[in-house]
């Protein structure tokens, strides 16, 4: 067998200044990389919150007249409904809020759904039952969720745990209800 030769001829001439400089240069160029990477994540978070806005202008004006005439009797809507109880720690944002004497619908409305924005969504009708039994309110709360894509799991996630589903169909929107018994919290 040949004998190989496994050392490396490093430069002789080479002082410990000029290796500490390399070094610095390196870490400066990562940091600049670092800055960009998150100018990058800033500019696409804001494209894509623009898009969410779109598709919630998009759908919203018509939800009232939709729910209505499913048999709701929603007299009153509102977008980017906030609730926040600071000393009982709740706080959220509500996309579209339907409602009147006795029933009100929450509506989360995404560009593409996800099953972990439905789960938020559950969770975030666990906090409005908690917000509104703590005042005394006693109307039932039921849920929606909006997407533009939607595949068949989410769909059936959706579906299954109770929520409405607003979907595209053509230039409109079609709303189907639960599996189930829509789910109250």
């Amino acid at each position: 067998m040949a004998d190989v030769q496994t050392q490396i001829n490093y430069p002789k001439d080479i002082g410990f200044e000029q290796v500490w400089a390399t070094l610095d240069r390196v870490t400066q160029r990562q940091e600049e990389i670092a800055q960009q990477m998150k100018e990058y994540d800033k500019r696409f978070g804001n494209l894509t919150n623009s898009f969410g806005d779109v598709v919630e202008y998009m759908v919203a004006p018509n939800l009232q007249e939709k729910f209505n005439d499913l048999g709701y009797d929603f007299q009153e809507a509102s977008t980017k409904h906030k609730v926040r109880d600071n000393k009982n720690d709740i706080s959220f944002e509500i996309d579209v809020f339907l409602q009147n004497g006795d029933i009100a619908m929450l509506v989360e409305i995404k560009a593409n759904l996800t099953i972990s924005d439905i789960n938020k969504h559950i969770t975030r009708m666990e906090k409005m039952r908690k917000y509104a039994d703590l005042r005394g309110d006693r109307r039932h709360f039921l849920g929606a969720v909006a997407g533009i894509v939607v595949e068949n799991d989410e769909r059936e996630f959706a579906l299954n745990n109770g929520f409405y589903l607003i979907e595209p169909s053509g230039e409109n929107f079609n709303i189907t209800p639960p599996h189930n018994k829509p789910k109250e919290w």
